[in-house]
């Protein structure tokens, strides 16, 4: 709607042109790009599940695995699979040194995880293990040798390194797996098992 106001300015007329746009259009307007961004991108998420039921005496390294993917890239989420529901990520507590399927795992694959308490009985960290072995299920490969800064330098970054979080080269390729969301994980898992013995 356009209305026109006279204002008398120090002896002169002058038209001011104002256009009043209703409350309700503007706040939509201005709303539509955020939630159609928000749409989009929780769309474009993908989720897995996991199953730890098998990793007794693991439990509070794989949550904390879990955050630290969860809380480091946008567009996969990993949930804990309800019981009795099929899980992409299988994750089981072993005595022998930990290995992963090389992912990606897309939705309706499946990849498993063998936590291995031998890695352990020699001093390395189980909640790097369990995002380590995380990360080959995301696609990601190890770096060996490499700092500890790399998460998928594995046990190469030595007994002391204590760090559970993907570098940004490491976060930037897994979101480049899982672009695009579900329907765009066409790559499948490439399925070597890869064993991280020093």
């Amino acid at each position: 709607m356009v209305h026109y106001v006279r204002l008398g300015i120090a002896g002169t007329a002058a038209a001011v042109l104002l256009t009043v746009v209703p409350a309700a259009n503007a706040v939509s307007a201005s709303a539509s790009p955020s939630a159609a961004t928000t749409a989009k991108s929780a769309s474009a998420v993908v989720t897995l599940r996991y199953d730890a039921s098998r990793a007794g005496g693991w439990e509070a390294a794989i949550e904390a695995g879990v955050a630290s993917w969860n809380g480091n890239v946008d567009n996969v989420k990993l949930v804990k699979a309800a019981p009795g529901t099929r899980a992409e990520i299988q994750i089981v507590a072993t005595t022998g040194w930990p290995q992963a399927t090389l992912g990606p795992v897309r939705p309706g694959g499946r990849v498993r995880v063998e936590l291995g308490s031998q890695a352990v009985a020699q001093g390395y960290d189980k909640t790097r293990i369990a995002a380590h072995e995380l990360g080959h299920s995301l696609g990601l490969p190890d770096t060996k040798p490499g700092p500890c800064s790399q998460l998928m330098s594995g046990s190469s970054a030595g007994t002391s390194c204590r760090n559970p979080v993907p570098d940004a080269a490491e976060q930037a390729r897994v979101e480049t797996a899982y672009a695009g969301g579900a329907a765009s994980v066409r790559t499948p898992a490439d399925g070597r098992v890869l064993v991280d013995a020093p």
